[in-house]
């Protein structure tokens, strides 16, 4: 009799969410040698993720922005405004450098789906930024510093009556929204609907129906570029998506600048809405990676990084709740795939207490050399080739370097050449470079 998911262990969930990863439902390979590459690649992956002794080499993953747009000659608004162009450069980047994992295609959003809701919070290729660029981020304060006191009672009302209407221009009228869990009775429907009969929030909602059409449009593209990229053999690395919950109070709601202060004036409203907001960030991470069969969990940091918070800041603010979400994951049989954007040197002992084998981290600015001494028997690291080489710097440069990243960060198994920060307008010759260097020299003996 199959066990249920409740009765399994944590260790039992993870190999049987890698076992639909290695197994894709709704995959036909397009050849015995197709299926074969892809079986060998994830579970070369899944090894270094787990610890195994030794995998036959070192994985590579490199992590994307829009590189594959400047590679086809296409710029960042063309992946997300035509998704035949982004499927098609994505698709010519995977099989001319045959990577042993993509990220998918989901980081070129829609920008059709900003432009009908009037998005606020971002700069996107064509609309605040040149089209040849990528995105940028527009800080703020979405949320007030009186407002923790809602955040804190009702996370979902909060996001739908106050969030949304300051960073989604149409959805302005959504300030006028009732709170649902106040129809409990008979005599209390009525007066709760009428704000859905008034005409600018209908119109609001016209338009939400319509962006949902365009998400739609986009979503067939991302998951057909999926199936047909498994079927070719290559796997797609990211399962789902979550994030450190100080990272979603600082990077879009109260903005760098209002958390810095928010520590200082009211740390204990901070706190407080940190652990409101963990268990979504939980929820949020296991409920996409169960949907797409697939263990891993991508969580970009940003205000953990050295230099944003002192140690002590570190230890009460930032990281009690991120290890929260993080052992949260792995009870749910997922793998957190932490990318530690910046430095992270002055933090490595402290996120060293985790359990053996559950978690990849993936560093940019971290000295590699001490993230392996500290961490190297406990989680898979992931770095690779610096961005500024890879942009100005010539193959034999980075042919050294990443030989260097193998003999020390790789050595005995547990590392994934992969990169620091998106790759975005880099030298092609470059990036192939650094991948074949790794499939040639990161052969383990």
């Amino acid at each position: 009799m199959e066990k249920k998911w409740e009765a399994m262990t944590a260790d039992e969930k993870q190999e049987a969410m890698f076992a639909q990863w290695l197994s894709p439902q709704g995959v036909e390979f397009a050849s015995p040698e197709a299926e074969k590459a892809y079986k060998e690649r994830a579970t070369r992956l899944k090894d270094a993720i787990q610890l195994k002794k030794k995998p036959d080499r070192v994985p590579i993953m490199p992590m994307l922005g829009f590189f594959p747009a400047y590679y086809s000659n296409f710029t960042p608004r063309d992946m997300m405004y035509d998704y035949e162009k982004l499927s098609a450069s994505f698709k010519k980047y995977v099989l001319d450098f045959e990577p042993d994992a993509h990220i998918g295609i989901a980081i070129p959003t829609p920008g059709k789906v900003f432009d009908i809701l009037d998005y606020k919070l971002y700069g996107w290729p064509g609309h605040g930024v040149a089209p040849e660029y990528t995105y940028q981020c527009i800080e703020g304060e979405y949320m007030k510093a009186d407002e923790y006191d809602a955040f804190i009672q009702d996370p979902a009302q909060f996001f739908a009556t106050t969030y949304m209407p300051r960073i989604f221009g149409t959805l302005a009228p959504f300030q006028m929204l009732p709170n649902f869990a106040n129809i409990q009775e008979i005599v209390f429907v009525a007066p709760n609907l009428i704000p859905f009969g008034i005409p600018d929030v209908q119109n609001a909602y016209k338009a939400l129906f319509e962006a949902g059409n365009e998400a739609m449009k986009w979503i067939g593209t991302v998951g057909a570029f999926n199936v047909e990229m498994a079927a070719t053999g290559f796997p797609n690395f990211l399962g789902g998506f979550s994030k450190a919950p100080f990272d979603v109070i600082g990077d879009t709601i109260r903005g760098t600048r209002g958390i810095m202060v928010d520590m200082y004036r009211q740390p204990d409203k901070l706190i407080r809405a940190l652990e409101q907001i963990t268990p979504m960030m939980i929820q949020m991470g296991v409920s996409a990676a169960k949907q797409a069969g697939n263990p891993l969990v991508f969580m970009p940091l940003h205000k953990g990084a050295d230099g944003f918070l002192s140690e002590e800041q570190y230890k009460k603010f930032y990281w009690p709740t991120f290890k929260q979400v993080l052992l949260g994951l792995i009870d749910e049989g997922c793998v957190p795939f932490p990318w530690c954007e910046g430095g992270y040197n002055t933090r490595l002992k402290i996120i060293r207490d985790m359990p053996k084998g559950k978690i990849m981290w993936g560093f940019d600015l971290t000295d590699m050399t001490k993230a392996k001494e500290i961490l190297g028997d406990v989680a898979c690291i992931g770095n690779g080739v610096p961005i500024d080489l890879l942009t100005v710097g010539n193959a034999e440069q980075v042919k050294d370097y990443a030989k260097k990243l193998i003999d020390t960060a790789g050595k005995d198994g547990g590392f994934i050449m992969m990169n620091g920060a998106a790759l975005e307008d880099v030298k092609p010759e470059n990036v192939k470079t650094m991948i074949d260097t790794t499939k040639e020299y990161g052969v383990y003996k």
